[in-house]
């Protein structure tokens, strides 16, 4: 490639950059909060049969078919109906506390714990799905919610008005 040609192509990669600096950070944090929710979300809907009623199929898979791999071993869930419902409940409001932004950090804290979890369950899917999972989770934790979000509000409506200078309190 020509030097004229390297310029250009660093010109455009400039300019593509200064446009996506412009792009609002907190459509990038809604993004992240529905992506992590979803998958989660998903999975807690096949955990219930109605309201407060899991699934036979839930209480199965933590009573005979998951265990937890640590070192070396294969060890049955403790109180696997207690994990069932702690999952299942879990998996459907943390989803939804993330996509309204509230208690934001929280939710995104409990979704990295669950995944920790997942991966001693399952440690086959750490490349393909709790890692993203896990990353999203700290990016949420570390930037938290964003404008659009009922935090960002709430701390708007509750923050102290500051007084103006001059002006009587």
């Amino acid at each position: 490639m020509s030097g004229g040609a390297l310029l250009r192509v660093a010109g455009a990669a400039a300019e593509a950059a200064g446009v996506l600096a412009r792009f609002p950070m907190s459509v990038t944090q809604l993004a992240l909060r529905i992506a992590l929710a979803v998958p989660f979300f998903s999975s807690g809907l096949t955990k219930w049969d109605g309201v407060l009623q899991l699934s036979d199929s839930a209480v199965y898979l933590f009573t005979e078919e998951f265990r937890l791999h640590l070192f070396g071993h294969e060890i049955a869930y403790p109180l696997p109906h207690l994990m069932a419902f702690l999952s299942g409940s879990g998996e459907i409001v943390l989803p939804i506390l993330l996509v309204l932004g509230l208690a934001t950090r929280f939710a995104a804290l409990g979704l990295l714990v669950m995944t920790a979890v997942i991966q001693l369950t399952l440690p086959d899917g750490w490349a393909n799905f709790h890692l993203p999972w896990a990353a999203m989770a700290l990016a949420i934790l570390t930037y938290g919610p964003g404008r659009i979000a009922l935090d960002h509000l709430l701390a708007w409506r509750l923050a102290p008005r500051r007084a103006v200078p001059g002006s009587a309190p």
